[in-house]
Formats: C-alpha cells, structure tokens, sequence
C-alpha cells in the first residue's frame, strides 16, 4: 500500500481518495462496470485478486492500516 499512497502515516479517508487518484491515473477502473476496479501489480498485492468492487475494496484496505 505504501507503493501507491505514499509511506506515511495518513488517515483512512486519505488512503481511499490517494488510491482512487491512483486508479484513475491508471485507469484502472473497468470500462463497461465503473464499481469494478481492475488490479495492476501493485494493487494485486493489496487486494489479493486481480478485480474488485469498490465495497471490497474498502473492507481490504482496512487489513493494511494500523
């Protein structure tokens, strides 16, 4: 997670707007279902999967912060 959002101390609602600039910098979010969310590399490491919701993805990110 730190690859992506930087590896500082940041509150949660940080963490998912840094990651959805991210994504969309990558444009990682699906063409036809905008609420997927298609893992590069990095984010595969985070999520675990190659695709996720952006539910999901809250509840796994949540693993990662202290």
């Amino acid at each position: 997670l730190a690859a992506i959002v930087g590896g500082k101390p940041l509150p949660r609602t940080e963490v998912v707007k840094q990651l959805w600039v991210y994504i969309k910098a990558n444009k990682l979010q699906d063409a036809i279902n905008k609420r997927l969310i298609n893992a590069d590399a990095k984010l595969k490491e985070v999520f675990g999967k190659a695709q996720v919701t952006m539910f999901e993805m809250a509840g796994l990110i949540g693993k990662h912060l202290k």
